[in-house]
């Protein structure tokens, strides 16, 4: 039905009066001033909008309610039946009171929650008592005046906090979630509004204001607004449902110049504008500039944007210090997988792409939801412990303490990781080392000792003299340690010298950590030929890269699109080959923009019909300056990344997202990269990739 309590009962006094009364009488009867029934009764014409009665007003007459006798009990009866509950519940009257704390904020007299609830002023006073602890927490203090009444003090912001909290707390807000889903398609966002009227959220806002705000929202058909997380949705929707109902009551916000100065009045700026102009237009009210920044806030907080950090200090995060502060976290969370966790490029993207916008709710303190804590908690409490390690390098970090709704999200991040981490997982073998000599004893046993001594029981050494080697024991034999010139055919032989010099160690270790990944020989020896086969694919695929490596120089005025031409023109071949590598950049760019401000880089990459190989290429402006262009984000560098669409998408994918895991890891990597110089670029290619090769092969 959408009416607040007090309208309520205003309609019920009304529609049981034969005559007009006065707003005196009103006033005495509901239990309040004149002033706040005079307030009251400029709502109830939006109110009763969706029924056949009017409210009239006439000075020297009063006020009552026009229509048939048969519509006034119609209605009477809905209000006497509509939202009941048992009054003797303590804790569901205890709710109840806080909500009518909530809802109507300034001075009452006990008398009139008493005749609200049905029970006593002494029972309103226990129950006073009973709930000051969770507004206390909210930072609203009560305040009881002898001869007066009780009055809850705080500043609207708090106020607004408060509602929000409750809501959380105690409200379903699935509507708002419909709404969202099927905005889509006429029928089904008419379907979330519609579940609207039968919310519990319209009993503390009114379900008119948050419908008006559901619809102005989504008619913005604003693409950032929908791509918007649905829990960041709902929360957005909120926000400003409860700052429109306060408005309307004529409580504002406090100006808060700390937050003026430190909210920058970029795109977030520009859309949170958009909205309050829509609103303004929508609810015909003049919204105070103070709720932009709001508004704007709640957007920063909602997606990976600037940071505003530390105290009043602006800044754009930069790379170096974000970097510094996820690879800290990561070695909280656990010093020995540490290293692991950083090579997992799916999880360092997830875990930036979270971590600025958790920063920016943190610092202004700004309330999310994790319906899913108590199941992280216990589910996962190991992780959780653990992150609990990391959200103490955050706070330390920010400054602020960091709840522990945000310590399950960061668990989610972690444990996916660390399931990911625990699929590849390798499974390492003893290793089958034939030592040979001329004869198969003197020198041959005092190899064998030494790499015994070595190894330990990572290797299986058996002694053998040139002669004794047939091709059973070469199908059982990983590699051969020789001190005199074989065969090939025989094996995979190494050659070294008597006395096995620490080069000669260094080789052996090499072939020992290649083996022990590998299947046993004469149990899959096909299994190993494939390997085999992928190994060389990789070094052949990495030799391309660095081979093909593309070097784009473009105006600092550049725009986006006209970027997009540049590089497919300069990485394909032919006219039609650019025109699909160019409209599969730009698609791919739609998903989710892959401007990186706060690395100062973009990072275009795709998978194309239209390249053979995996390709990699670097676009500085010809000053080697930022890019003008406001898209970019004052960026000074675009990496562009294409990968074949062919049978081979993990060896490339991970080839080249072993690059972009080293603009953020490495700051020596991504300062020569942007320096210019397309030889040293090369060499600095070429350098990263024989690490990841060396990486590579230690996990076979």
């Amino acid at each position: 039905m959408g009416f607040s309590t007090r309208i309520k009962q205003i309609l019920i006094v009304l529609l049981q009066e034969a005559e007009p009364v006065s707003v005196q009488y009103l006033a005495e009867k509901i239990g309040v001033s004149k002033r706040t029934t005079q307030r009251e009764l400029g709502y109830i014409d939006s109110d009763l909008k969706h029924y056949p009665l009017t409210f009239m007003s006439k000075t020297g007459v009063g006020v009552w309610l026009e229509g048939t006798a048969e519509e006034k009990e119609q209605l009477l009866h809905k209000l006497l039946q509509g939202d009941q509950f048992d009054v003797m519940n303590k804790e569901e009257r205890r709710k109840r009171l806080i909500l009518e704390i909530l809802r109507d904020k300034g001075l009452k007299k006990l008398f009139y929650y008493s005749s609200q609830f049905q029970v006593s002023e002494a029972t309103i006073s226990n129950d006073l008592e009973a709930i000051e602890p969770w507004l206390n927490a909210q930072n609203l203090f009560i305040v009881r005046k002898p001869g007066c009444g009780v009055d809850v003090q705080g500043t609207e912001e708090e106020y607004r906090k408060a509602i929000r909290i409750f809501i959380d707390e105690n409200m379903n807000s699935d509507f708002i979630r419909e709404s969202y889903e099927f905005s889509e398609t006429e029928g089904g966002k008419k379907r979330g509004i519609e579940n609207l009227k039968n919310s519990e959220i319209g009993q503390i806002l009114n379900d008119n204001i948050l419908k008006k705000v559901v619809n102005t929202i989504l008619g913005l058909d604003n693409e950032r607004v929908l791509n918007l997380t649905e829990n960041s949705y709902v929360g957005l929707v909120l926000h400003v449902s409860i700052a429109i109902n306060r408005i309307i009551k004529n409580e504002m916000i406090e100006t808060n110049e700390e937050l003026i100065h430190d909210v920058a009045k970029d795109e977030d700026f520009a859309l949170a504008e958009q909205i309050v102009t829509a609103l303004e237009e929508e609810f015909d009210i003049e919204i105070p500039e103070m709720e932009i920044y709001y508004i704007c806030l709640h957007i920063k907080g909602a997606k990976h944007q600037k940071v505003a950090f530390k105290e009043t200090e602006t800044v754009e995060m930069e790379r170096k210090e974000l970097q510094k502060l996820v690879n800290a976290m990561i070695n909280a969370f656990d010093e020995e997988q540490a290293y692991l966790l950083k090579q997992d490029d799916e999880f360092i993207q997830g875990l930036l792409a979270h971590l600025q916008p958790t920063m920016i709710r943190i610092m202004y303190h700004m309330q999310i939801q994790n319906p899913v804590l108590e199941d992280i908690k216990k589910g996962y409490q190991e992780v959780y412990e653990k992150c609990l390690k990391v959200s103490k390098v955050l706070a330390d970090w920010i400054g602020q303490p960091v709840p522990e709704t945000e310590t399950g999200f960061l668990t989610v991040h972690f444990g996916a990781a660390l399931v990911r981490l625990e699929d590849k997982k390798e499974v390492f073998r003893q290793v089958a080392v034939g030592v040979v000599c001329a004869s198969g004893i003197g020198i041959s046993r005092l190899m064998a000792t030494k790499i015994e001594k070595g190894f330990k029981n990572r290797v299986e050494v058996v002694t053998y003299g040139k002669n004794d080697i047939t091709p059973f024991i070469i199908s059982n034999t990983d590699f051969f340690v020789s001190s005199i010139p074989m065969d090939t055919s025989q094996g995979d032989i190494l050659s070294v010298s008597p006395l096995l010099n620490e080069a000669d160690m260094d080789e052996i270790r090499k072939k020992v950590m290649y083996y022990e990944r590998t299947p046993q020989l004469g149990r899959d020896r096909s299994e190993t030929s494939v390997q085999l086969e992928q190994t060389n694919f990789v070094a052949h695929q990495i030799r391309m890269v660095v081979d093909h490596m593309e070097y784009f120089q473009v105006e600092e005025e550049i725009t986006f699109p006209v970027l997009v031409e540049t590089i497919g023109k300069g990485m394909a071949c032919y006219d039609e080959e650019r025109d699909w590598v160019v409209q599969d950049l730009l698609n791919r760019e739609k998903l989710g923009s892959q401007i990186f401000a706060e690395f100062g880089f973009a990072l275009l990459h795709t998978r194309t019909r239209d390249v053979s190989r995996p390709e990699f290429a670097v676009c500085l402006t010809e000053t080697k300056g930022s890019f003008t262009d406001p898209y970019f984000k004052g960026i000074q560098a675009v990496f562009v990344m294409l990968i074949p669409v062919d049978d081979h998408i993990k060896e490339n994918s991970d080839i080249l997202g072993y690059i972009s895991g080293m603009m953020i890891e490495d700051d020596e990597f991504l300062d020569k990269m942007i320096a210019g110089d397309k030889e040293e670029m090369r060499q600095t290619l070429s350098k990263t990739l024989k690490e990841y090769f060396k990486y590579y092969v230690s996990r076979l």
